[in-house]
């Protein structure tokens, strides 16, 4: 099957009229590695919906209770201070106050690709659903010809 390469804009490309929603939740990303998404036990249950689950770099997949169980017993790394850098975030509306946001991580000993979905409930965010996938070394972005 051809395929063509293409630039990281073709990926992360956000309408104007989403670009205040982009920077609210930009800043709670990396989820749980971020100061905007909270520090503490409570943020944490306060910022995951009650079915929040998640699909790891591993692909295995992980409950809300566990995910909240690995954060007390494992404080997470700041992404910052840890040297991280996330690129090309993009944004999708779902349905009514409801977006998914795209992006890139690299971390000194990883890339992978990013995907939650958050959830505007009142004046609050929410997580319902995230994944990360490992991008392999040399590996390309392409679309069909």
């Amino acid at each position: 099957m051809p395929h063509m390469s293409t630039g990281p804009h073709t990926f992360s490309t956000t309408s104007p009229d989403l670009r205040a929603v982009l920077e609210e939740l930009k800043v709670r990303e990396p989820i749980f590695h971020a100061p905007g998404f909270g520090s503490s036990p409570a943020d944490w249950e306060r910022s995951m919906a009650p079915d929040y689950w998640e699909v790891g770099a591993s692909g295995r997949r992980y409950s809300r209770a566990f995910i909240l169980r690995h954060l007390q017993e494992h404080p997470p790394a700041d992404a910052e201070a840890s040297g991280w850098q996330t690129r090309d975030h993009s944004i999708l509306p779902l349905g009514p106050d409801t977006y998914l946001i795209t992006y890139t991580l690299h971390q000194p000993e990883r890339i992978t690709r990013r995907a939650t979905i958050w959830q505007r409930t009142g004046r609050q965010w929410r997580i319902l659903y995230h994944q990360g996938t490992i991008v392999t070394a040399g590996e390309d972005d392409a679309v069909p010809a």
